[in-house]
């Protein structure tokens, strides 16, 4: 049985570090669609945000800390010029006014860098996979996987 995180019920519509915690992975890899301020409902009422659409997955409310990262990153503050740029997102555990939370971060270097491991029929993240019944546009984010592989996979998966 599926388990649901009590945080995925305050607000659903944007990725949240729980959004990573109950997979298989802590981390993702996306391309930013766009930037924008938009009114997001909180637990304090209505909040003005700084959200960041991404390719694929749900879109995620923007801090100062992430903000100055993607900055660092692509050496531009302006949002227009981070269209069509990758991100690494993952989940920190990190002391927030006094409190150990959980949040999501963007890791410091380009995912150009990063080679994703390849799945395999035979591997237990494939296995995992399967039998959480995970989309294999999901798994092509978090892994390499070959086109005779990915009908394996689709084939399986019904």
């Amino acid at each position: 049985m599926k388990k649901t995180h009590w945080k995925k019920l305050d607000n659903p519509n944007y990725l949240g570090a729980y959004s990573l915690l109950d997979g298989e992975t802590t981390e993702v890899t996306a391309t930013i669609q766009k930037v924008v301020t938009e009114t997001v409902k909180t637990s304090r009422g209505d909040d003005d945000c700084k959200v960041m659409y991404l390719k694929g997955i749900k879109p995620m409310i923007l801090n100062a800390t992430n903000s100055k990262t993607i900055e660092a990153l692509y050496g531009t503050p302006f949002i227009e010029d981070w269209v069509g740029k990758r991100v690494i997102i993952y989940v920190a555990n990190e002391r927030i006014k006094g409190e150990q939370i959980d949040c999501l971060r963007i890791k410091n270097y380009k995912p150009e860098a990063v080679e994703k491991k390849e799945i395999l029929p035979d591997s237990k993240e494939w296995n995992a996979a399967l039998e959480k019944k995970v989309p294999l546009e999901k798994v092509k984010q978090f892994y390499k996987i070959t086109n005779l592989n990915a009908k394996e996979y689709q084939t399986k998966l019904i």
